[in-house]
């Protein structure tokens, strides 16, 4: 089936909003991608340096090293035990892992991807660029028969929903009843601020009180962009059911898709050093709690968001309606309408801006508040 017409990109239509902010006589304030600000960890730098001389081709399935830092790091973080280096692959990014994994599955047409309902929207480009249908549902009760690839996402982006075990446990129960695999894109596991999350380890879908000790037909990603300042990297992976993951190796291996091995370097120190996340972590722990504070004093209210890197937010009005008053703030932030259909009235704002930036955000939002 060949791929047919594609959607405009959905950040294309923040140019006009974008031009807006800017006009502020304060400048602009850009909460919108979540592009990482600060600096790579000296550790990572240092690390990616030393491995500049790479005269041979990388490997796809990775060093022997970054394996086992992968397994060390899914067992020290994340509490998954049983993973072998045959059962993790590192990936170019998450974003194209995410596009390509229905396709390199052989998930095509007649099948059907299930995605949450507030969602990052490259997972129904995934169905599309392999001819499937897309559902969006966070309820395993309703996922159809012909379901071949369910995505969850937790921490969630946009919404910072956390499952926990039970739900968790339940969304895999369902995936196997219908032979599905089943995804845990776990980028933002890191980032607890609420709850139990904000001491404790968000579960991942891995997490042996989820599958029970088998992994079969079950995922996770993970990325280094957020908690490690990486995203220029493009430094991910992918990890669980040893059947999938060598039907990823012999497609990305034809494929020619290997992770640079400057970059496999670097990815390894930083799996294996806790430091610099957890200096990361308090760093976005102050810029959300001073935006947080400012947008629920200017009139928002802030939905979910208990873990990740944003705020999901709405004043209850049309999301582009916010968008334009955020604008005229010098603010920009992301419409709830690029992350699906149900949440027209919600806005996501990223914690990636300095911290002069936040604090500038935060004192134009007070200004606007009732009094």
């Amino acid at each position: 089936m060949a791929l047919g017409a594609l959607p405009e990109y959905p950040w294309d239509l923040m140019v006009p909003y974008r031009q807006r902010a800017a006009a502020h006589r304060d400048g602009l304030v850009d909460l919108s991608i979540g592009s990482p600000v600060d600096p790579t960890p000296p550790v990572v730098r240092e690390a990616l340096a030393a491995a500049t001389d790479a005269h041979a081709y990388p490997t796809t399935v990775g060093t022997a090293a970054l394996r086992r830092a992968i397994v060390a790091w899914y067992e020290r973080r994340r509490g998954v035990t049983g993973l072998a280096a045959d059962d993790v692959l590192p990936t170019i990014g998450s974003k194209e892992l995410v596009a390509l994994l229905p396709f390199m599955l052989g998930v095509g047409q007649g099948d059907v991807v299930v995605h949450p309902r507030a969602a990052y929207p490259t997972y129904e480009m995934g169905a599309v660029f392999a001819g499937a249908r897309s559902i969006a549902s966070d309820d395993p009760a309703e996922w159809p028969e012909e379901t071949r690839l369910v995505w969850l996402n937790s921490p969630g982006n946009p919404d910072g929903r956390v499952l926990d075990v039970e739900e968790l446990r339940a969304a895999v129960g369902r995936a196997r009843e219908l032979g599905a695999v089943i995804v845990g894109d776990e980028c933002y596991a890191e980032l607890g601020w609420e709850g139990p999350w904000r001491e404790g380890a968000v579960p991942s879908i891995l997490d042996p009180r989820v599958t029970g000790g088998d992994t079969s037909r079950v995922l996770a990603i993970y990325s280094l962009s957020k908690q490690s300042n990486m995203a220029g990297y493009r430094a991910a992976f992918v990890a669980g059911c040893h059947d999938s993951i060598a039907r990823l190796t012999t497609a990305r291996k034809h494929a020619g898709l290997m992770v640079p091995a400057p970059l496999q370097a670097a990815m390894t120190v930083a799996l294996g050093d806790e430091a610099h996340v957890a200096e990361q972590k308090e760093r976005y722990r102050g810029r959300r709690e001073q935006l947080r504070g400012a947008l629920e004093d200017a009139g928002f209210r802030i939905d979910h968001s208990e873990a990740g890197l944003y705020l999901w937010a709405t004043e209850g009005r049309d999301a582009w309606d916010s968008i334009g008053r955020l604008a005229d703030l010098g603010i920009l932030a992301g419409p709830g309408h690029f992350y699906g259909t149900h949440f027209p009235e919600h806005v996501r704002l990223s914690l990636t801006a300095p911290d002069e930036r936040v604090a500038s955000a935060a004192a134009r939002l007070r200004a606007t508040a009732v009094r």
